[in-house]
């Protein structure tokens, strides 16, 4: 089957956060929104059929995880990143912010230093500083054109540190950490007994020739420190139905997450849809995610050419995984009220603003490709003709 990702599906009044908040958000409800996380395709029919075949039946009452719904998560994870987890690893959250917030508390005191690698997903930074810990932040480098790890400055920060939340591959700047990064990372954080907690929610939109590594796969004694969470949300745009998943190979730390998450916190139930797509999707979904991850290379492609004929001066970040993609407009002499002005309010294309991701951030927009090619033509000749 061939999917159709150039069809514009109009989503506005329905309840939709990246469309129909606009005038809340931007302060236009005119923009051509490219800004939140999830896609403007169509969530696969396979997955809205199973949901449908559920709803025949006349109850919605409490619903377990069925011995398929983990079935479905293992065989999805050896398939396509070659990872072997067990059963017994795989621990429910009501969504992957959700279940860092649930690991902080889990493995955290109030006051403890917890490590993030700016410019990073905003969420980060409330996990830490909402719930009482305290922000250490570890801040990515340039070279050779794509953000790396300072790990000097990693080293002297992760001591004294209880916890690291990594984000693999990395939102916004889009890099997949190869395996030698990841092992000194993993090699730092059991140096200084830092708990490691990996938000890999983007590890199937991987972009060729790039290949995600789950940390917790390359040595026992990274999996014994960590907690990974992943969900069919970004893969399938299926967000809506806040149903996500940690892996946890060490017993000891998964009595102390499911401790918060189902005793402190009463949020282990999941929901009906939930657990119906997420199984649909891990069963059916190759093909159609094979497919995707073509077209949003092909955005991504796309993007960089129009940008050197039209805005030379934007530098490109261009991602290795995720279907986002990281733009510095320093160059413009630009803030960032001037540059919201000029691309808000006149080009109307929202994007999401760089100093959200952090004070490194700043001069930066996040854009959406997981959209349809016009939208991407679109925005740029939007900001090209202000700009």
């Amino acid at each position: 089957m061939t999917y159709n990702f150039d069809e514009v599906v109009d989503r506005t009044n329905t309840s939709c956060i990246k469309w129909d908040a606009r005038q809340g958000v931007f302060g236009n409800p005119e923009v051509l929104p490219l800004w939140v996380a999830d896609m403007d395709f169509r969530s696969p029919q396979f997955v809205i059929d199973a949901i449908a075949q559920r709803l025949t039946h006349p109850v919605l009452g409490y619903t377990l995880r069925p011995d398929s719904y983990f079935e479905a998560i293992i065989g999805w994870v050896k398939r396509r990143n070659g990872w072997s987890i067990e059963r017994d690893w795989i621990a429910h959250c009501p969504g992957v912010v959700p279940g860092l917030n649930v690991a902080v508390l889990a493995y955290t005191n109030p006051g403890d230093r917890i490590v993030i690698q700016t410019p990073v997903y905003p969420p980060f930074f409330d996990a830490v500083n909402h719930n009482g810990r305290t922000l250490v932040e570890n801040p990515l480098t340039v070279a050779d054109g794509r953000f790396v790890i300072d790990f000097d400055d990693l080293d002297q920060k992760l001591a004294g540190a209880k916890a690291i939340i990594l984000s693999n591959p990395h939102n916004p700047v889009g890099r997949v950490f190869d395996e030698e990064e990841l092992r000194r990372i993993g090699e730092l954080c059991l140096k200084h007994g830092v708990t490691i907690i990996s938000d890999e929610i983007h590890s199937d939109i991987i972009l060729p020739p790039h290949r995600h590594l789950h940390i917790a796969n390359l040595d026992e004694r990274f999996a014994a420190a960590s907690v990974t969470f992943m969900a069919p949300s970004k893969t399938f745009n299926l967000a809506g139905l806040s149903t996500a998943y940690a892996v946890i190979p060490n017993a000891e730390r998964r009595a102390r997450y499911l401790h918060v998450l189902e005793q402190q916190l009463h949020l282990g139930m999941g929901n009906i849809a939930g657990i119906v797509g997420l199984e649909a999707a891990y069963r059916h979904g190759d093909e159609w995610l094979d497919q995707l991850v073509t077209y949003i290379k092909g955005n991504a492609d796309l993007l960089e050419e129009l940008l050197k004929a039209m805005l030379p001066k934007v530098t490109l970040y261009k991602p290795e995984g995720t279907y986002l993609a990281w733009m510095d407009f320093s160059a413009y002499g630009l803030d960032d009220d001037a540059l919201d002005r000029k691309l808000i309010h006149e080009a109307q294309v929202g994007l999401n603003s760089g100093s959200t991701f952090g004070t490194n951030g700043r001069g930066f927009r996040r854009i959406n490709l997981a959209c349809p090619r016009a939208y991407v033509k679109e925005a740029v000749e939007r900001m090209a003709r202000v700009l």
